[in-house]
């Protein structure tokens, strides 16, 4: 695509978001693009120097060794302001710097990000001016739903990126080469044929000094409110007729639409719990409640589950089950569909019968297909096998496939408004069941699989 983006801002540049993820997207982005050129300028509310700014720009490229005439043209043209981003005047400052349409992208807390699109609201703003905020978008259906008609107010919706950088690009085109280009697949992808459905992220990493934002989160908002129903979005919708945003987005919205939580029984449907102190990887971690930062009143989860079901004719029936934690034993990334049982296994055939399943497994991508053959000895023994395979990694970070995005005026991998709302409404009742105290906190020791009295659905 034509990049229609010529200055990139990012708010809160002096942060960790910045330095660690964003700058080096951005190095990445020029290296392996050196035709691409955009003004970068930073602003935050240090008071750094353009010297200091242009230092941290080059640690942050020093970690994707970006190099070439691109790389240099910016650093040499990046400027640094500090600003309050909540009053307009200053973000007029920026503006003035700008050349070409201009992108913010709100490196920000929430509760910041909102009062800054306030601010917005006071400006004659720049022809072109395209926004991109991080996720959480909003703390709930009805805090959404008002940032959405804010944003709206400012700029059409398809200038406006909610950036999930979950799926990037080569993900998402992954699984849906992998469905929709294999005819033996898609015609077993319904409920039919597949049994359940499982989207897991599990960490072996604690808390790691993120205590004023994930306290406050916690792993339901923190991992599946946004980035594990945007994955189910992918891996259940329908075919989408092209490969463009609106195709896309559309059909992750209508799948959206039709999921609720299983059985409207958010009490039985969900469970969470938080780590106690353990070893990880023969690292000693203390139990969450004894991390700095951390309020134990809060009753902040670090293992959260969440069963949903979705009401079409394609999954009527399957229950597709979310999971995230921090500080468990072993890192387990990945997308499991389980298929139905076989319906009959002739008599004189003995050993596995497990259901066949399918494993997509998630940064990196590969997958396995795990299958019952008959062994190579005794031609009645039943073994397990599995056929893997590798997919392509993709050219950039996600950060880096994000910000193409914003830069060219592409939101295909942006959350749209009314799938924000969605995503939302979904995870609600569990959210009110959990502040009633309806469903226990449970705990489990930090480097365990988690609670082992947790019953599956499905």
């Amino acid at each position: 695509m034509t990049q229609t983006v010529g200055t990139l801002v990012i708010l809160g540049a002096s942060g960790d978001l910045s330095s660690r993820l964003l700058l080096p997207a951005v190095g990445q982005l020029l290296t392996n693009h050196p035709e691409r050129r955009f003004r970068l300028i930073g602003a935050g509310a240090e008071e750094w120097s353009d010297a200091k700014w242009r230092s941290t720009l080059r640690a942050s490229f020093k970690t994707v060794k970006a190099s070439g005439p691109a790389v240099d043209e910016l650093l040499k043209e990046s400027r640094y302001l500090s600003v309050d981003v909540t009053k307009a005047d200053d973000l007029q400052r920026i503006f003035d710097l700008c050349e070409g349409a201009p992108a913010l992208y709100f490196a920000l807390p929430p509760a910041i990000t909102a009062k800054a699109c306030e601010a917005l609201g006071k400006l004659t703003l720049p022809e072109g001016l395209t926004l991109a905020l991080e996720k959480p978008f909003g703390t709930d259906k009805r805090s959404a739903i008002a940032l959405n008609k804010r944003l709206a107010t400012l700029v059409p919706e398809e200038r406006i990126h909610r950036v999930d950088h979950f799926l990037g690009n080569s993900t998402v085109l992954n699984l849906i080469g992998l469905r929709f280009a294999n005819s033996i697949l898609e015609p077993v992808w319904n409920g039919d044929h597949v049994q359940s459905v499982d989207i897991v992220y599990d960490e072996t990493l604690g808390l790691e000094g993120r205590a004023r934002y994930y306290d406050n989160a916690g792993a339901l908002m923190d991992m599946i409110q946004s980035h594990l129903l945007q994955v189910l979005a992918v891996v259940a919708m329908e075919p989408p007729s092209a490969l463009d945003a609106t195709d896309l987005r559309d059909a992750k919205a209508t799948v959206l639409r039709a999921t609720h939580i299983w059985h409207d029984d958010p009490v039985v449907a969900s469970r969470r719990a938080r780590y106690t102190a353990g070893t990880v990887d023969g690292r000693k971690l203390p139990a969450y409640t004894n991390e700095p930062g951390v309020d134990p009143s809060r009753n902040t989860e670090t293992l959260a589950e969440l069963t949903v079901e979705i009401d079409n004719w394609r999954w009527a029936g399957v229950p597709f089950t979310l999971r995230s934690g921090k500080a468990l034993g072993s890192r387990r990334r990945e997308i499991l569909v389980t298929f139905k049982p076989a319906r009959h296994i002739p008599r004189g055939l003995r050993g596995h019968t497990e259901p066949t399943m399918l494993r997509i497994m998630l940064a990196p991508d590969a997958m396995s297909l795990e299958l019952n053959i008959n062994g190579p000895g005794d031609p009645h023994e039943i073994e397990r096998v599995a056929l893997s395979a590798e997919f392509g990694p993709g050219l950039l970070l996600a950060y880096g496939e994000v910000l193409e995005g914003i830069l060219d005026g592409d939101p295909s991998l942006s959350v749209r408004g009314d799938t924000a709302v969605e995503m939302w409404r979904i995870v609600t009742p569990v959210i009110a069941a959990w502040k009633k105290d309806d469903v226990p906190l449970q705990t489990y020791r930090a480097g365990s699989a988690g609670p082992s009295s947790w019953k599956r659905i499905g």
